[in-house]
């Protein structure tokens, strides 16, 4: 490691995981996910929250080869049963209340080779089993957030042209420390600043309570129905203790729930799409009344066919989210090959499920509440990029006024 600064740097990104990521406070529980390789991290981030009052920090260590290695030899009962002592271990943490950081390095092919049909149904079985914990993370029950770490195979990816290993994860950590905000002087304050800005957008929108969206760009002729009593949110929740977090770092966007109900025309991608350690390239999705009748994929067709069809929900989109094109990501003119990081960098759909908090009421609602309402319910949740510096955008209003929200990818409101 090379990077000038680096162990400084990485302590500042510790104290702002834990300090504004996750807001932890006296007596809070912290469970950590993270890569073996990075146990230093763990370390780091692990003091920053005993420092800051957490009352215990469980790490949960993760390894793709591991992991990989059951997925290509493990016997198909071990694959598809989830056991109950993770279930239990689960609502052990909900009970506590316990924050969630999950620290992503995983290279984005890392499963490229496993059989398509045990990576599905392994995959599929986890978040069935594993759903109050979704359910309560997707109606912000608890403190959460997704980060991300360098990893050599994650890096190799990203700068394919720079000579050494070692280079190429000092420039992915060079890119993560920018995007989050880690070379300014105080981090927090500029994220403060930052979560100002997102906040009006969202702001904004919620005046106008839009009857639909309306999305075109080569490629893309798409209309989505909002639902009554919909919510835009921008970087910063409020957890059921009325305690802040921020669910994604870095996070460049305003986002809300379609009405799974009302999705009409089509859309095209434009950047990859890692899902379940397979990259995915170039999807076009076609739509009719809410639901997914037609997908292409030049690359990951297989995965991408079963994602829809294997999953519960998964034929109609959860979240709409807006960034405007001129991101430091977009700017950076990098293709991160994960999915946190890219569509920061541009408009964004996801398959599945919706977050229950983006209808007035509805972290208190039940799930056939939500389902009501419009809100889709699911197994999955996987965002694809849709946006470029072509992209326009309207909102239709219920009496048929149509207000330019972005052209040519970048706001309009």
């Amino acid at each position: 490691m090379v990077l000038p600064r680096f162990n400084e740097l990485l302590e500042k990104y510790a104290d702002l995981l834990i300090k504004k990521g996750v807001n932890i406070q006296k007596g809070h529980t912290l469970l950590l996910t993270i890569s073996v390789e990075h146990y230093d991290f763990a370390r780091l981030i692990t003091k920053k929250a005993y420092e800051s009052g957490a009352a215990e920090v469980v790490v949960d260590y993760i390894d793709d080869s591991i992991t990989k290695d059951k997925l290509l030899y493990a016997d198909h009962d071990r694959l598809i049963n989830v056991p109950q002592y993770i279930v239990e271990k689960s609502h052990y943490f909900l009970d506590k209340k316990a924050s969630r950081l999950f620290v992503r390095s995983s290279d984005p092919n890392a499963f490229s080779g496993v059989d398509q049909e045990r990576l599905s149904e392994s995959t599929k079985a986890t978040a069935i089993a594993l759903e109050e914990q979704r359910a309560a993370t997707q109606a912000n029950k608890v403190s959460w957030n997704l980060v991300s770490a360098a990893s050599p195979s994650w890096a190799k990816m990203v700068f394919p042209h720079l000579k050494t290993e070692e280079e190429q994860v000092d420039a992915l950590w060079d890119a993560i420390f920018k995007m989050n905000r880690i070379y300014e002087e105080n981090p927090i304050k500029a994220w403060d600043l930052h979560q100002e800005k997102l906040l009006s957008k969202a702001e904004q929108l919620n005046k106008y309570q839009f009857d639909a969206l309306h999305y075109m760009a080569p490629g893309t002729d798409l209309t989505l129905g909002m639902p009554e009593n919909h919510y835009w949110e921008a970087a910063g929740s409020t957890n059921a203790q009325g305690e802040t977090f921020i669910a994604n770092m870095p996070t460049e966007e305003v986002f809300s729930a379609p009405d799974y109900r009302r999705a009409d025309g089509y859309v095209s991608s434009t950047k990859p799409l890692s899902y379940a350690g397979v990259v995915i390239e170039n999807m076009t999705f076609t739509f009719k009344d809410g639901q997914i009748v037609d997908v292409k994929a030049e690359k990951g067709q297989e995965t991408l066919e079963r994602l829809i069809s294997e999953n519960e929900g998964a034929r109609s989109l959860g979240e709409v989210a807006l960034v405007p094109h001129k991101t430091p990501i977009s700017l950076s003119g990098l293709t991160f090959f994960n999915t946190l990081f890219d569509e920061n960098a541009s408009n964004h759909l996801a398959i599945g499920s919706a977050y229950a908090f983006s209808v007035k009421g509805g972290t208190e609602m039940t799930q056939e509440q939500l389902k009501e309402a419009g809100l889709n319910r699911s197994s999955a949740h996987v965002d694809f990029m849709i946006g470029s510096d072509q992209m326009d955008i309207d909102g239709i209003t219920k009496d048929g006024q149509v207000i330019p929200i972005f052209r040519k990818g970048e706001w309009a409101i």
